[in-house]
Order: C-alpha cells, then sequence, then structure tokens
C-alpha cells in the first residue's frame, strides 16, 4: 500500500505537460477564450442583434420607406442600434456587417470598443455571395472560404471576437431539394470556416439557413433539417472544431409557407426540440434562432413555446434576429424621409423585452401566434 501511494505521489509531480481536452492546434488559453465568447453569447435572457445586412440589403429597405442609403444613414441607423437606453440588458452580442465593423459612433469611439464596453460581444459576418450548384436544380453554397483566414485575422484586430457564416437551403420535395450534395457540401462549408474561425481567435456561429419558401408539412422539415443538422455537427467534430467554443444558428423548424396543413404552436416548438435532441451536442452552450422572415410575434411565441417545452435540454435556446426586429421600426419612418430615431429606439427596447422574455419561456403570446394556419389553394378559374 505504502509503495503504490509513494506511486501515486511520484507520477502526479513529475507530470511535465499541462492536462488540455480538445484539438491540438489550440493552445488551452485560446480553447478558453473561444468558450467564454461562446458562453457569453449564451447568457439567459438576452440574445443577438442581427445587424450584418450590406450595403445593397440595408439600402433595399431603408428605400422601401423612403429613406436615403447613404454611409452615415448607416452609421446613424447602427448606432441606435447600439446605443438605445437599456438594450444591453436584453444583449449578448451584435452581428456586425465588415463597412459597420469599421465605423464609429458620434463621440468618435469604434462601434467593436463601445459594444465591448456595454457588455454586447461584437461579431462579424464574412461570407460573400451565393453560388448555384450546377445539376442542382438551384440548390446554392456560399462562397468566401478561400480569403478567410486573411479576413478573419483583420476582423479580430478590428475587435471582432465572433462570426457567423449562413449557408442558405431551400426544401423543395418535387425537385428532390436539398440534394445530398448540396446538404454536405454546404455542412462541410460551415465546418471549414469553423474551423478557420478558431485558428484566427474567433468564436464561429455555424448557421444552417432552411427557408420557410414551400409547401412541405412540418414532418418533412423534421426529417430534412435532422439529416441537415447532423451532417453539420459531423463534419465539426471530423474536421477537428472545439465544440465548446462555438454557437449554432438554427432556423425555427416549421412547415413550409404554403403547407395546406396546420399546426399548432406547441406543436412546432415539440418538433424544434426533438431535431436538437437527435443531434445537437451538449458540448455546445446554445442555439441563437434566425427569424428567417417570421414577424416579432411569430418567433417570439415560437421561442417562447420551446423554451417551456425543452424540458432537461442543456441548451441556451434565444434568438438571433434582424428582420423581426429591424421592419417594424423602419415602418415608424414611411412618409418621413428621415430616421426617426427617438421613436425607433424606444420600440427596438419594448422588442427586445419581448424576445428576452421568450427566450426564458415567459412570454405570454396572443391566441394563434406561432401556429401555422392551412394554405389552401384557390380553385383555377375557367376562361369562357
Amino acid at each position: 500500500m505504502k509503495i503504490a501511494i509513494v506511486t501515486l505521489f511520484y507520477l502526479a509531480g513529475s507530470s511535465v505537460h499541462a492536462f488540455s481536452l480538445g484539438p491540438s492546434f489550440l493552445s488551452a488559453a485560446e480553447k478558453a477564450a473561444l468558450r467564454e465568447t461562446a458562453e457569453k453569447v449564451a447568457t439567459p435572457g438576452k440574445g443577438i442583434t442581427a445587424c450584418d445586412e450590406g450595403p445593397a440589403t440595408i439600402g433595399g429597405r431603408f428605400e422601401a420607406v423612403g429613406i436615403d442609403n447613404s454611409e452615415e444613414t448607416r452609421r446613424q441607423y447602427r448606432q441606435m442600434l447600439f446605443t438605445a437606453p437599456g438594450c444591453e440588458n436584453y444583449l449578448s452580442a451584435a452581428i456586425l456587417d465588415p463597412e459597420t465593423l469599421y465605423q464609429k459612433s458620434d463621440e468618435g469611439q469604434l462601434f467593436p470598443e463601445l459594444l465591448t464596453e456595454r457588455g454586447i460581444v461584437p461579431g462579424i459576418k464574412p461570407h460573400l455571395k451565393i453560388y448555384t450548384l450546377p445539376g442542382t436544380n438551384g440548390d446554392t453554397v456560399m462562397q468566401g472560404l478561400d480569403s478567410l483566414a486573411v479576413r478573419c485575422k483583420e476582423y479580430y484586430e478590428g475587435g471582432a471576437r465572433f462570426a457567423k457564416w449562413r449557408s442558405p437551403l431551400v426544401i423543395d420535395i418535387e425537385k428532390g431539394c436539398p440534394t445530398d450534395l448540396a446538404i454536405k457540401a454546404n455542412m462541410h462549408d460551415l465546418a471549414r470556416y469553423a474551423l478557420i474561425c478558431q485558428s484566427e481567435g474567433l468564436m464561429p456561429i455555424v448557421e444552417p439557413d432552411v427557408s420557410l419558401s414551400g409547401t412541405h408539412t412540418l414532418e418533412q422539415a423534421v426529417d430534412i433539417n435532422i439529416k441537415i443538422q447532423a451532417e453539420l455537427f459531423k463534419a465539426m467534430i471530423d474536421h477537428g472544431v472545439y465544440m465548446p467554443g462555438t454557437t449554432l444558428k438554427p432556423n425555427i423548424i416549421n412547415p413550409g409557407k404554403n403547407c395546406p396543413v396546420s399546426y399548432t404552436v406547441e406543436e412546432i416548438a415539440e418538433a424544434n426540440i426533438y431535431v436538437l435532441e437527435q443531434s445537437f451536442p451538449v458540448a455546445m452552450p446554445g442555439a441563437n434562432f434566425l427569424s428567417g422572415g417570421q414577424t416579432l410575434a411569430q418567433g417570439a411565441a415560437r421561442l417562447s413555446a420551446m423554451n417551456k417545452v425543452k424540458g432537461n435540454g442543456p441548451w441556451n435556446l434565444s434568438f438571433s434576429w434582424s428582420q423581426a426586429l429591424q421592419l417594424p421600426l423602419l415602418e415608424l419612418c414611411k412618409g418621413k424621409g428621415e430616421l426617426q430615431l427617438d421613436e425607433m429606439s424606444k420600440l427596438y427596447v419594448e422588442e427586445l423585452k419581448i424576445a428576452s422574455a421568450a427566450s426564458l419561456g415567459q412570454h405570454s403570446w396572443s391566441e394563434g401566434d406561432g401556429d401555422h394556419a392551412a394554405k389552401v389553394e384557390e380553385p383555377a378559374v375557367a376562361m369562357a
């Protein structure tokens, strides 16, 4: 017994390396920093404001309500999203377009510094343009991997601490979309992106974005999303991605917008939790759902219902919303010719309160919010 004890102490005292789990290309300190960022993003009761639209995309929204699309207008608008009084109580992170990363507040402070001081982690959108895969009936992949490492290094130096890459997919049962090729290509691209981000110090948010368009049922959406997410997580593990230092940004699993079958918000919530339970690694601290064309009322009802039924699920389930928050703000500017910043700021914080409550399962929605009403095709009128 004495010999065994002495041997144990000898072995413990003779260790020449620090015990560190996870991929060897990252130091223990680098893994700790990535994990800390992912955990900050997953702060309960807080979510992400997604304001990473490029000049053309946000310009289209401005022009729709009669606002000039200039760099200065975009700067003022984003500044409001970052400085609205009290927004930091409901936001853990903000996704920026590269233009916004280098812009400054009225006081001359770079936006990443301003956000960090308010306890909001600044992040970046590094992907480029969509490319249609030939021979797939319209499936796409996202471009930008070739130059990603260089840009990630620049973004980290500019103050970003995470990145978000979107891989859009569309369900079209008749066309056989998404094809196996598209699923594999997109999910492996997300894994490679995540690996590159981590090597440059950025915590990667992976976004497999399945569109709401289509006629597919909720059951079909569940099957396809399980296939997509299983491919994603397997690819990330195969690539050696440090999973605790990552975040998922999924679409809310829904039937297609034109699905002829009705579903309650509770059924939609159960479907989402079921999908997560099939393959979402417990090593990842959270998922921040995109709005994807849903209104604030729809998204908040579905997110709150999910949090009510998730049971012992270990993940923080929250929001990463753009249109659901921003479109009502821009409606305040219609016919005014300029940004209504004070009014927008007040409404924005009220919206964030709703989103925060939903992320805690505490939002009480109105009857019908979050349900999917069956879409019935109008019969064609015969011409005389």
